[in-house]
């Protein structure tokens, strides 16, 4: 029994690592897609936003940001899950997929929001 559950743990601490090595890296690619929708908002609608800037603002887009960045660990637990379900072959092309789908979804909300304002 406890040769499976280090066994169990040796797999986990595996999966775990290779979903850090895949998904940290592309983290940047997800906040620079956010980072684009955000400046091109002030940019486009700087009239608007111009006299909305204070520090309450700032504060409230910075606790956006940390939240986007909590959504993005999200991933991990759908990358272990499939992992430890032998499907590695096909999840390569998956995770480009979910990358994709993930990032375009969160820079739609952020896109929302920042019309809301």
């Amino acid at each position: 029994m406890a040769e499976m559950a280090e066994n169990l743990i040796a797999r986990l601490a595996r999966y775990a690592a290779n979903a850090l090595r895949y998904w940290e890296p592309r983290r940047l690619i997800y906040n620079g897609v956010l980072a684009l929708v955000v400046l091109a908002h002030f940019t486009l609608r700087w009239t608007v936003w111009k006299p909305q800037l204070s520090s309450a603002v700032l504060i409230g887009m910075f606790i956006m940001a940390v939240l986007a960045n909590v959504a993005y660990c999200a991933v991990y637990v759908v990358d272990i899950f499939v992992q430890f379900s032998g499907l590695d072959a096909p999840w390569r092309v998956g995770r480009i997929v979910v990358l994709t789908i993930g990032t375009a979804f969160a820079a739609a909300i952020t896109h929302l929001l920042l019309l809301a304002d």
